[in-house]
């Protein structure tokens, strides 16, 4: 069995793919193949762990197959993988319209029974963080969050209130990101700039994030 997570957020632009990227490009510089994968249609995220990774970043999407050859498609993808990072879409819960949890984040974790590290944006935020991961981690108890990850915080002391808020939930805070410009990736109207098109920038900020 390949060892896998899904990397996941309460919403869009929480810094889902800075966590997943940073996360695959960490893991292949301490020697591991990692099969980098993403939830829906998107091509733009993958293009991003692929630089990561040194392999192709592959799509698991519900809609666009079936329910029944996610868990193939992925192992398809991942053989001979050390792990496999897949990145969500959207928030967590949030599947095509009018279909319920189906094509979600959350129904792809499921699908391939996969622990969810939860992404949640910290800034302009203190103790109320642990009332959004404490809502997130009871929606549903099908879904396993094994812990949270603080993106965007600010100092120290924010820091310390959003880890202790949090860690009283019984979750454990993973890991806490900073703020930092010179980690971001441009975006445009319909997402990120494609790494393609800014391929030696696009290496420098993978190698940043990793």
């Amino acid at each position: 069995m390949i060892p896998r997570l899904v990397v996941a957020a309460p919403a869009s632009g929480s810094g889902k793919t800075t966590v997943a990227t940073g996360l695959i490009a960490a893991l292949a510089a301490q020697g591991l193949d990692v099969s980098p994968h993403k939830v829906g249609p998107d091509y733009i995220d993958p293009g991003y762990h692929a630089l990561a990774a040194g392999r192709p970043g592959r799509n698991l999407d519900p809609w666009l197959t079936a329910e029944e050859l996610v868990a193939p498609l992925f192992l398809h993808g991942a053989r001979d993988a050390d792990i496999a990072v897949v990145e969500g879409v959207m928030g967590l819960y949030d599947g095509a319209a009018g279909a319920g949890e189906f094509a979600s984040t959350a129904h792809v974790a499921k699908l391939l029974g996969a622990p969810v590290v939860l992404v949640v944006d910290a800034a302009s935020t203190g103790r109320s963080v642990a009332a959004l991961v404490h809502g997130f981690v009871t929606y549903d108890s099908g879904v396993r969050i094994g812990g949270v990850i603080l993106n965007r915080v600010g100092s120290d002391r924010h820091e310390e209130i959003c880890r202790a808020a949090v860690e009283e939930t019984g979750l454990p805070v993973l890991g806490v990101l900073r703020r930092r410009d010179d980690a971001a990736t441009p975006s445009r109207h319909l997402g990120l700039i494609p790494a393609a098109e800014r391929r030696p920038e696009a290496l420098a900020t993978v190698q940043r994030l990793g």
